[in-house]
């Protein structure tokens, strides 16, 4: 009996210690949310102040492309020095960032520490179809990457591979960086009209894609018959463009791919009709000669003059004397080496 009076007075004591607690609970929220002088509040929530973004001018093509495009220059220039070692190269024999390479020169030839050169590597004299102009149009020169001197002697330097765009050889030829900005993209750029009409501005082709690409896409090179004898400059928009109707899907000549007859196609228990589905209209509708269908060649031969087809942009990044560098900056399809070229 005893026992049960002592059980029974403990839980009395916690029900009260749990009632009290939830009072304090109660009132405590009370008074962060009641406001008044001097009272407590409701912390405000934090505020994050993010800076924004410093950014420059954007430009039409990056760094990368910048440094790594190639020329099709008209004269060659001469090179005095070449990569003719390397300090691994017992175990390479290409070379990319990060690599040591040696230079035949040295303080005798007038290098210096902290130099830095453009790694180029000539591969012949370009001639092509697609140009109007004769002769060839220079040396097709890659531009291979980047190296910096870290040590001369009397006449070798060691340098260090600082950027590489492809591999790097034995032999490759060295010149000065000359400064190249990328041009900034135009404040207002207007949609791509895929129907403009002709400027009469300086016209050429696209002779040519870095890595020998037959297909580009945006961001990528090509070389245009554009130089400075044509009087384009770095900055430049052109429009790529091909004409209407050049290159065929078929080798039909005068048929078409659906056989053109308005006979013959019907069943013989069901009769659907006689007429091919797919086949073009027939020549004269009161003539009565029904198998005689026109031809897409027939109709293409006395259409008036058809728009061209607009199939992308591209902005000039370095020219040469007879040729241009440039970067595809828009597209509307794929564009091909041959494609013609207009200044905007």
């Amino acid at each position: 009996m005893r026992k049960r009076k002592l059980l029974s007075a403990r839980q009395s004591l916690l029900t009260f210690a749990l009632a009290a607690l939830a009072v304090t609970s109660v009132a405590s929220a009370g008074a962060q949310t009641r406001p008044g002088a001097g009272g407590p509040r409701r912390p405000e929530p934090a505020t994050v102040v993010v800076p924004q973004e410093q950014r420059g001018p954007v430009t039409v093509a990056r760094e990368s492309e910048m440094e790594c495009a190639g020329f099709i220059e008209h004269k060659s220039v001469s090179n005095r020095f070449e990569i003719v070692g390397a300090e691994q190269e017992q175990e390479q024999r290409t070379f990319a960032e990060g690599d040591y390479v040696y230079l035949n020169g040295g303080s005798q030839q007038g290098v210096r520490e902290g130099q830095e050169f453009a790694v180029v590597r000539p591969r012949g004299r370009f001639k092509t179809r697609f140009s109007r102009k004769r002769g060839t149009l220079g040396m097709y020169t890659q531009e291979l990457g980047r190296l910096r001197v870290v040590e001369t002697k009397q006449n070798v330097s060691v340098a260090l591979v600082t950027r590489s765009c492809d591999q790097i050889l034995f032999g490759d030829l060295l010149r000065e960086v000359a400064p190249r900005p990328a041009p900034v993209v135009r404040a207002e750029q207007p949609t791509l009209d895929r129907f403009a009409e002709p400027t009469g501005k300086q016209q050429g082709r696209i002779v040519l894609a870095r890595d020998g690409r037959e297909v580009v896409s945006k961001d990528q090179i090509v070389f245009i018959d554009l130089g400075a004898e044509d009087n384009v400059r770095p900055g430049d928009y052109l429009t790529v463009y091909r004409r209407l109707g050049a290159g065929k899907i078929t080798n039909f000549k005068d048929k078409e791919v659906t056989p053109g007859g308005s006979g013959g196609f019907e069943s013989w228990t069901f009769r659907g009709g006689k007429f091919s589905n797919k086949a073009q209209r027939v020549e004269d509708p009161d003539d009565g000669h029904y198998r005689d269908t026109v031809t897409t060649p027939e109709i293409m031969s006395r259409r008036p003059e058809m728009p061209r087809k607009i199939v992308g942009e591209l902005v000039i990044i370095s020219i040469e004397a007879r040729t241009a560098t440039a970067v595809i900056t828009r597209v509307a399809q794929e564009i091909h080496t041959g494609d013609f070229v207009e200044v905007q």
